[in-house]
């Protein structure tokens, strides 16, 4: 049985074109849905796997309306799979229940990891680059030198708190912990 899944991303679109594609396509049943690609509660389509069975087809009408990503893509496709269901995306002409929509699907996967790999790349030596030039990454720090000098000498007075301290710097006390450990120890008033 094919089963259809058509999806937009707001109230404002139209499922008209999807839905009629998918009825054309011989889908005997059609979740609709108002959703995010990229939230992951998608009720609509939830309810379409659950109502499929094995040796069943989920059709799309575009890769796009049924995941965000490829990486989301893939797992979904994966997972109908280990259910014995098939997949079906009608622009694309991708059919993972045919040999060669397999291998169409399975070169999409292999392009999708190379894309991943390639941005790890790209990132890890971005940062060697800055490190190399003296640029350290992370966020800046919210206290100077000059401020933890005087947090230090706060924090050693028994009658303020770190409480006290960490708002007098506009900082969270798990911060003030995170630069001065010793504020941790010690006869200290909380």
């Amino acid at each position: 049985m094919n089963i259809g899944y058509a999806r937009v991303s707001t109230a404002e679109q139209n499922l008209t074109l999807q839905t009629d594609a998918l009825k054309a396509a011989g889908c005997e049943r059609i979740f609709e849905e108002t959703a995010s690609g990229g939230k992951a509660d998608r009720p609509g389509l939830e309810q379409a796997l659950d109502f499929m069975r094995p040796g069943d087809t989920l059709v799309v009408w575009k890769l796009d309306r049924l995941a965000r990503s490829m990486r989301q893509l893939i797992d979904t496709v994966a997972l109908l799979q280990s259910k014995g269901i098939g997949f079906r995306s009608l622009t694309e002409s991708i059919d993972t229940t045919t040999a060669g929509g397999m291998l169409v699907f399975h070169i999409f996967g292999a392009l999708a990891e190379f894309e991943r790999a390639m941005i790890r790349e790209r990132t890890r030596a971005g940062l060697d680059a800055a490190r190399a030039r003296g640029r350290k990454g992370g966020r800046p720090s919210k206290l100077s030198k000059a401020d933890l000098r005087m947090a230090a000498t706060l924090v050693g007075d028994p009658d303020i708190s770190v409480a006290q301290v960490a708002k007098q710097f506009g900082v969270s006390t798990a911060t003030l912990y995170r630069h001065l450990p010793s504020a941790r120890t010690g006869n200290r008033k909380n």
